[in-house]
């Protein structure tokens, strides 16, 4: 038996007589495989697969509706932005106007005013004026008649106020 062992081939699976035999347990176990694969674990897998693929396929989709969206919602801001941007610069407008046209009637009440002061102070110098003028006249006579007197001459005081009005007239006596 020590020889038999020594002689025979070493590994029992490159033994040439079980070939045969070896072979169609591997084509029994292959069989059995195919059928446990195909018929169970490949479904499975492919039921997985799908949906992972509708998964991905709704998400992307509700990523495009989310995005579709979120653009008008952007749209909509810009437009609201826009719209708020407008009655703003109406409303400033309004207000300028508004003012403007307050303005103008302070300037017009002030002008008035000014103007009645221009008139009072105008007639208040006219009375001024006047009252020096007739000081002035008075005055004059006074000292017509006064230089007269001290020169030696005479002259009655109607010929006096006479001379001195031509003269404040701007005339020669």
């Amino acid at each position: 038996m020590a020889e038999t062992a020594a002689s025979g081939p070493g590994m029992p699976q490159l033994d040439i007589t079980t070939f045969s035999n070896q072979i169609f347990w591997l084509l029994v176990a292959m069989v059995v495989l195919y059928f446990v694969m195909s018929r169970v674990a490949l479904p499975r897998i492919a039921a997985v697969l799908a949906d992972r693929r509708g998964t991905i396929t709704s998400d992307i989709a509700a990523a495009e509706e989310y995005k579709l969206k979120a653009q008008a919602a952007e749209d909509a801001y810009h437009k609201a932005l826009a719209d708020a941007r407008a009655e703003a610069n109406r409303i400033v407008e309004a207000a300028k106007a508004e003012m403007q046209a307050e303005l103008d009637k302070q300037i017009a009440r002030a002008d008035a005013e000014i103007a009645a002061k221009a008139s009072e102070s105008e007639a208040r110098i006219r009375e001024i004026r006047d009252n020096a003028m007739a000081l002035v006249a008075d005055v004059s006579r006074d000292v017509t008649g006064d230089i007269l007197q001290s020169m030696g001459g005479k002259a009655d005081a109607a010929s006096v106020s006479d001379a001195v009005a031509a003269r404040m007239k701007g005339g020669a006596a």
